[in-house]
């Protein structure tokens, strides 16, 4: 992954390497202006010449990829940097809904006949709801960051659109959307990413997938996505007319599959059943925000190029490059090869700077426990990037992540490997101040060499 670089004035430069920041660093040359992302300053530099460099968007229900490439000639780009940024828009919709139900209660506890106050709401036009202006917020204090950082002179959005009309009714009519390229396309697309790119029977993947009735059509079944799903091959023809439950129980070359794949059968009968009943939120969510978040990187004032899911997709399949949120953003858009894209991702979890209630809730609204007022604790608050170095006992070592403080000093610390509980205040070292987001790094996916990427085709 690249280093951002600053000059003595603050202004970014193009980003380097790491062995290049080190020895900018031993040397004293350079200072370490922040730890994530990496960044150093330069204390002797002002200024210098920069490259074009282009932000790639995948924007997400859930996550949303982020991917920093230099661009020479507009064909070639150099991947610099992956991002896969977590939104936490379900947090902040349990947390108004929670909110709204204690307030109904205040309001009725004394006030039972008071009149419904419904006139006096008024929301100016493309309001958004606030798990979704979260998304829009989010990706936008990103960008604005790493303008910060690197000297970026273009973005790419995938500006993807989920037509749930067709997804609910595929028999819909209007000259079929003119019948254009992707009739029928998004459809698929739809069901690889809902049921995880495997056979939905016998969780076989890396193979041809069909798309399949699970109530057949001879049986009264539709053409509707929530009767839709993918299988294998040997399970589309084995399962024929059957009922999702005889097949389950009557198949034996289901059942010797399920073993090689190590799965239960109740288990995965139980997954279908409830995949079929997933609402389209996600679908739903995206298709509201697509076009708000296209308005706020417009008043940025970098050029901003769109492209299709389509496109993404024709691209990643055509440099045989996996499928990850980051590198779905490195792929958006048109140019002719993508180099060094096996790099890590630096995964960012929005988690909010806290919480201004002291009082501890039932699940009534009754309080139960109260939380202490001051923010710090010898030096530290919640949110803060710690690096403990424990000498001895049970959970000796070095444990760096995000810390959680309590009022007797000893913390609880988050790491990649999950949370760890009782480190003494002592043990720790302040690495970055809380920001509202937490930091982890996830490991290289591996490049195919030109020999491996033979074989594969062949």
């Amino acid at each position: 992954m690249a280093v951002f670089v600053l000059d003595k004035q603050k202004q970014p430069l193009m980003p380097c390497s790491e062995k290049r920041a080190r020895l900018l660093l031993e040397r004293g040359r350079a200072v370490v202006h922040k730890r994530y992302p990496f960044c150093i300053r330069l204390k002797d530099r002002v200024g210098g010449e920069t490259q074009p460099l282009r932000l790639g968007l995948d924007p997400g229900s859930k996550t949303t990829g982020l991917a920093l490439m230099r661009e020479s000639d507009g064909e070639q780009r150099h991947v610099l940097c992956l991002f896969d940024l977590v939104h936490r828009g379900f947090q902040i919709k349990k947390a108004l809904a929670q909110r709204a139900a204690f307030r109904r209660r205040r309001r009725s506890k004394n006030l039972r006949y008071r009149a419904p106050r419904f006139d006096n709401r008024k929301r100016k036009a493309g309001w958004l709801p606030p798990s979704l202006q979260h998304r829009v917020d989010t990706v936008m204090a990103w960008v604005e960051r790493l303008s910060r950082l690197a000297p970026i002179t273009g973005i790419s959005q995938e500006l993807v659109r989920f037509d749930t009309q067709k997804l609910e009714n595929p028999e819909i009519s209007g000259v079929e959307y003119q019948q254009g390229t992707l009739l029928g396309y998004e459809v698929r697309e739809y069901l690889l990413e809902k049921w995880g790119r495997e056979c939905a029977y016998c969780g076989t993947a890396e193979t041809a997938l069909e798309i399949e009735h699970v109530v057949p059509r001879s049986r009264g079944g539709s053409n509707r996505v929530s009767n839709l799903t993918l299988s294998c091959h040997a399970c589309n023809q084995a399962k024929d007319s059957l009922p999702l439950a005889d097949f389950f129980a009557r198949d034996k070359g289901l059942k010797k599959r399920f073993k090689a794949n190590g799965l239960l059968a109740d288990a995965r009968l139980e997954r279908v059943q409830r995949e079929l009943k997933r609402p389209l939120r996600d679908a739903s969510a995206v298709n509201a925000t697509r076009w708000a978040l296209f308005t706020a990187l417009n008043a940025t004032g970098l050029p901003v190029a769109v492209g299709t899911g389509g496109r993404t997709k024709y691209n990643r399949q055509r440099l045989d490059i996996p499928k990850t949120h980051a590198l779905d953003a490195a792929c958006v858009g048109v140019f002719e090869t993508l180099h060094d894209w096996a790099v890590p991702t630096l995964a960012i979890q929005c988690t909010g700077r806290g919480s201004y209630q002291r009082t501890r809730l039932t699940k009534h609204g009754f309080p139960r426990g109260h939380l202490m007022h001051q923010k710090q604790v010898h030096g530290f608050q919640t949110g803060d990037m710690v690096r403990a170095v424990v000498p001895t006992g049970k959970k000796a070592g070095t444990h760096t992540g995000r810390v959680a403080v309590r009022k007797t000093g000893s913390f609880n610390i988050q790491t990649d490997q999950g949370a760890v509980q009782g480190i003494s205040h002592r043990h720790c070292t302040l690495i970055q101040r809380g920001d509202g987001y937490g930091y982890y790094v996830t490991p290289t996916i591996h490049q195919p060499t030109k020999g491996e990427a033979g074989q594969a085709v062949a």
